[in-house]
């Protein structure tokens, strides 16, 4: 934490939580970088939005909307203060440079040196404030993939994920939502973290690079090991899992139902369940390896069993036997899961006419609590406070 930090973090409402007083400068769009700077947010940092004078390209993505607000921007830029700066007006590109100079984090995707020339370069950054932990999130890093735009639908295209995603006999599919977006966003978090640690142990900032691509690979986990360590290129299979049976759903007397009996024990349970218990002594059946080979010869016998009851009261009986199992929701039957199990899936962000629902951070703290007390954003909401911040001297300013 710095003096700077502490000094911005008292212009907005008090914050708590394990990052309170960390001061982040964010000059990204869309997707990945608004939600990692979220995540910061709803740890207690001081998040500033830098946006253009247009906004926030998720301004305009809707439907759907709650009022007149994409919900898709609502969905990710939580816990911010909104200030328009057009970095080509250079009073504007000074006040940006500023920021810069006083925060602790600063994250950005722009493609690779797109901020060089307002000086907002991570060489130009570093130069002024030396304890900088700068965040670069691009699609396909800095080097040779610099020059090519970065979507998630073209990184789920390209690293292969869509080669995986359908039927064996269809057309590939992307995942339903931006799922590189999101993992390069956790990504950044936990580089910008690891880097706030190493400037707490030796008083150095770094940059922090991130991309969709390299995210992608790593996320493709046991698919990218089956190709790297044991050559073999995995293809489409649909819902079915290349290693391991039954792991998919499975259809019941109304509607499909995942059954994920992952290891002996839990077949055996599976057995016992649906009357069975013979076949989990069959040889044919006696291993995973030796289920996911006869695939074909296990699956109907589990599917007749399953068509005597419903999805749902399968669910509960095999839940109850410690059975993995569970039924196909669309969203709101998602979050009604959440709150059966009391997680509390919805939280009030900000108070008052203004505040909004929205999903619960993932993570809980024991001592830190998460808090929610800004909502999203007006574009330049904050403007006139942190301009004046920003032109002021003395006081708040980092040594």
């Amino acid at each position: 934490m710095t003096d700077a930090a502490s000094d911005a973090a008292s212009d907005g409402p008090a914050r708590s939580g394990p990052l309170s007083g960390v001061l982040v400068a964010d000059f990204s769009r869309v997707l990945a970088g608004p939600y990692a700077t979220m995540l910061l947010a709803d740890l207690g940092a001081d998040v500033v939005k830098v946006e253009g004078p247009a906004g926030d390209d998720t301004r305009g993505w809707m439907p759907p909307v709650r009022g007149e607000v994409s919900t898709y921007y609502l969905g990710v830029n939580r816990g911010k203060r909104s200030i328009a700066l057009d970095l080509r007006d250079e009073t504007d590109a000074t006040a940006a440079r500023e920021l810069a100079r006083r925060a602790d984090v600063l994250i950005e995707n722009f493609r690779p040196g797109g901020l060089d020339k307002y000086g907002l370069g991570y060489a130009a950054v570093l130069a002024a404030n030396p304890g900088i932990v700068y965040a670069s999130i691009s699609g396909f890093g800095s080097g040779a993939g610099a020059r090519v735009p970065g979507y998630d639908l073209m990184v789920q295209a390209m690293s292969g994920l869509m080669s995986l995603t359908g039927d064996p006999d269809g057309p590939p599919y992307r995942a339903g939502i931006s799922v590189f977006d999101v993992m390069a966003g956790n990504h950044a978090v936990i580089g910008i973290l690891a880097a706030l640690r190493h400037r707490e142990a030796t008083g150095q900032g770094q940059h922090v690079e991130v991309n969709l691509l390299s995210s992608a690979l790593t996320g493709l986990v046991n698919h990218s090991s089956a190709y790297v360590a044991g050559g073999v290129v995995p293809y489409r299979m649909g819902n079915a899992h290349p290693s391991v049976f039954p792991y998919e759903p499975l259809p019941t007397a109304d509607n499909d139902l995942i059954v994920t009996a992952a290891n002996d024990g839990q077949f055996r349970k599976l057995c016992e369940v649906l009357g069975i218990p013979e076949i989990a002594d069959d040889p044919r059946f006696a291993r995973n390896a030796d289920r996911t080979a006869r695939r074909g010869e296990l699956r109907p016998i589990l599917v007749e069993r399953l068509a005597r009851r419903g999805a749902v009261e399968w669910f509960e009986l095999l839940v109850e036997a410690g059975v993995p199992s569970g039924p196909i929701n669309t969203i709101d039957g998602g979050f009604a899961m959440a709150e059966r199990f009391g997680l509390d899936p919805v939280v009030e962000v900000g108070e008052g006419e203004r505040a909004v629902p929205g999903a619960r951070h993932p993570i809980r703290f024991s001592e830190t609590p998460v808090s929610y007390p800004l909502p999203p954003p007006e574009l330049d909401e904050h403007g006139a406070e942190l301009r004046k911040w920003l032109a002021g001297t003395g006081e708040g300013e980092r040594a």
